[in-house]
């Protein structure tokens, strides 16, 4: 029996992932190509919906596929590639475009969201549609399930819309993706501010854990973190929201259960607990940064794997593609 299709993809927006892409994606993506036919892509064509810097956006392809490569996904495995190398997914999403009602795309709660940050003059169109080409790139490879997070729901909602919608008015072509709920990994906060999520847009760098970051100043990042009054290490959300976030990273690296660190750590206070979490975190990141330092220094190889995976995700767009035009009435080309 066919292995169900699994897309997911990541943008090559910084120079290194951070703690919480590594949990809530990353790691997880890994353990999903053992049972998925798996296309996972790097979205550089989602990356320039803001300005980006044309040599920045390169490099950072770069890293971020490298940084998946060694996670641990596998090409044999996994379907890797960059988004703008496979041109249907553009294709695709101006076909989608056209059957989006301005009210439903205007609806979408990141648009809203970035449009507030950026000022809505200062939005573009491509991130007001930034949602309908996630739908095609979803669509375009007949995914049976997506890897969604809490905020990505309502993206899935109007791809499964455009899909029914498309095969409703043309005729049978797409499978309706199922969200593919990703395992509870409890929320990542910034290391200086624990009651605010740890994001590249909103932490400051002293917040954040890369992954690619080199062990010292990981260490040090740790030791500094904002912990809370009292000395006793305990899970507290509202009074301990920072021992609670170290815990909470403690413990998804170790595979130890809260409970059992709390009882581990009593009576210690928090110094020695900090140094336990900065061994977890270097321990976790050191081998990822430094297959990723290798891959980078030989480009040729790294841009050989994403050329084979192109190639395969290629073949599965352009047969989705064929259809779409054929259905949607446009003259085949002689």
């Amino acid at each position: 029996m066919a292995r169900p299709r699994v897309l997911s993809g990541i943008q090559p927006t910084a120079d290194s992932f951070h703690l919480g892409n590594y949990l809530g994606a990353v790691r997880q993506w890994v353990t999903l190509q053992e049972t998925h036919d798996a296309f996972y892509c790097v979205v550089d064509l989602h990356a320039i919906t803001v300005p980006t810097e044309p040599a920045a956006l390169r490099r950072r392809s770069r890293v971020a596929a490298a940084q998946l490569f060694a996670a641990g996904l596998d090409p044999e495995r996994s379907t890797v590639f960059v988004q703008s190398h496979v041109r249907e997914h553009t294709e695709l999403a101006w076909v989608l475009i056209c059957l989006t009602g301005m009210g439903e795309a205007g609806r979408m709660t990141q648009f809203k969201d970035k449009s507030a940050k950026f000022g809505e003059s200062a939005a573009s169109v491509g991130l007001f549609t930034y949602p309908i080409l996630q739908a095609a790139d979803i669509l375009l490879y007949q995914a049976n399930r997506v890897p969604v997070g809490a905020d990505q729901k309502q993206h899935l909602e109007l791809t499964r819309d455009l899909g029914q919608r498309f095969n409703h008015r043309f005729g049978d072509t797409f499978t309706l993706p199922e969200p593919y709920i990703l395992k509870e990994v409890e929320k990542i906060t910034d290391l200086q501010d624990p009651t605010a999520k740890m994001s590249k847009s909103s932490s400051s760098p002293a917040g954040i854990l890369d992954v690619l970051e080199q062990p010292g100043p990981l260490r040090k990042k740790i030791m500094r973190a904002v912990t809370d009054t009292g000395s006793e290490v305990l899970f507290d959300e509202e009074n301990k929201p920072g021992i609670s976030n170290l815990l909470r990273i403690q413990s998804a690296l170790t595979a130890t259960p809260i409970p059992d660190l709390v009882a581990r750590y009593a009576g210690q206070g928090y110094g020695t607990f900090k140094k336990d979490v900065a061994e977890a975190v270097v321990d976790a990141f050191a081998p990822i940064r430094e297959r990723t330092e290798k891959l980078l220094s030989d480009e040729k190889e790294l841009d050989r794997l994403l050329a084979i995976g192109a190639e395969r995700a290629s073949a599965v767009a352009k047969q989705t593609m064929a259809e779409v035009r054929d259905r949607i009435g446009f003259l085949p080309k002689h």
